[in-house]
């Protein structure tokens, strides 16, 4: 089943054959031993992936769902949770809070850079937080997080550390198991299906670490039911047993997605994103494009690009869809300002290429001069490790 377009949002990423193979198959009936197995290969591949010694959770949702489930399990009504926000999607705890009764401060970024260490040491000294929820990279900005600068930190004051991994995940490091300093460790990750792992939209992942399990334990009941953790882990335990219906389907190509992730090698996978994103701004920077982040703080699974002067926003993005390409407009104050472009999960670098070709010609249309030849050769220079 061939993309018949280039898809290249932040997210919904395109889909491999072998992956719409796989979420093709027949239909089994979510107890039947085929699925029971399919379901622990999953759950495997996931611990192996986050490197961590606690429990996985495999639920048919979105990465909000994920968002919801990293947050109610583990904080209660009236206890406080500090957002760390770099662009629009850090927002949204704040709103999922306000749900559940929990008491929100937030340090907010200028969009397209990252939140001050000052700062975030300064609200953890004089308020203490159960949790801190940090966007591994924000979809709407292409800013990653310093995680190895903020999770030290925010353990250090008694914090649990949630990360959001939705834009991250298989593209970056999320290590568990990894210790920032001190014994400092992630805490829980969530994340959704549809980005860096390189399946359709559906599934929410979340990984609790030990002590986040801890964390719910002494919760005692929680205002959710099916977004309670204790709901499900008897059946990550076992899947034969039932709570409620699986996605039978999106596991079967979930599985083959892990087993891609691991084939590529999370150490390649993560040098190959990183290179590509790199690639992709400095070829589209010859283009007269400028990135919205820094490449110091720029992520490498997304970038937001402004606009030269007199580049209409919709224009531009229609000229691109007419010949098969689809990018993403910006959001907020940066609505027709700036566009985003995805490049992560099982991409290939020539569909990259073939994007900044037809970025360049849907520019000169609108009577900006440029070398598009100039702005490929750059490209090719970066990816010259990440060919195919």
């Amino acid at each position: 089943m061939p993309n018949k377009e280039l898809l290249l949002i932040p997210g919904p990423t395109p889909v491999v054959d072998e992956i719409y193979a796989a979420l093709g198959s027949e239909t089994y009936g979510h107890t039947d031993p085929r699925v029971v197995q399919c379901t622990l290969e999953c759950l495997a591949l996931t611990r192996q992936m986050f490197n961590t010694d606690g429990e996985i959770f495999l639920v048919a949702g979105s990465g909000t769902l994920a968002m919801e489930m990293a947050l109610v399990n583990t904080v209660a009504p009236g206890e406080r949770i500090l957002v760390l926000s770099q662009g629009f999607f850090g927002d949204r705890f704040i709103k999922l809070a306000a749900s559940f009764g929990i008491e929100v401060d937030v340090i907010a970024s200028e969009w397209g850079r990252r939140v001050a260490r000052a700062d975030v040491e300064a609200k953890l000294k004089t308020t203490r937080y159960k949790a801190v929820t940090i966007t591994h990279v924000d979809t709407s900005t292409g800013v990653e997080a310093d995680l190895a600068t903020l999770v030290p930190l925010c353990k250090k004051y008694g914090a649990l550390v949630i990360l959001d991994g939705v834009c991250a995940t298989a593209a970056l490091p999320e290590d568990m198991g990894y210790d920032y300093g001190d014994g400092a460790r992630l805490d829980v990750v969530l994340t959704g299906s549809q980005k860096a792992i390189g399946i359709p939209p559906g599934l929410a992942i979340v990984a609790f670490s030990q002590e986040a399990l801890a964390a719910r334990s002494a919760l005692g009941k929680v205002s959710a039911y099916y977004a309670d953790i204790f709901n499900w882990l008897p059946i990550m335990k076992d899947p034969s047993k039932y709570f409620a219906t699986p996605a039978v389907n999106m596991l079967y190509a979930y599985r083959r997605a892990l087993e891609i992730i691991h084939a590529e090698g999370l150490t390649a996978r993560y040098a190959r994103h990183r290179r590509l994103g790199i690639a992709v701004r400095k070829a589209l920077s010859a283009l007269n494009l400028q990135p919205l982040a820094d490449e110091a703080v720029a992520a490498p699974t997304l970038s937001c690009l402004l606009y030269p002067q007199n580049v209409d926003d919709v224009t531009f993005r229609k000229s691109l869809a007419a010949k098969g390409l689809v990018v993403a407009g910006s959001l907020a104050s940066l609505a027709g300002k700036a566009f985003r472009l995805g490049h992560m999960g099982n991409i290939e670098t020539s569909e990259l290429r073939r994007a900044i070709g037809l970025i360049g010609k849907a520019l000169v249309k609108q009577g900006q001069v440029l070398d598009i030849e100039a702005a490929l050769a750059i490209f090719d220079d970066y990816t010259i490790f990440c060919q195919e």
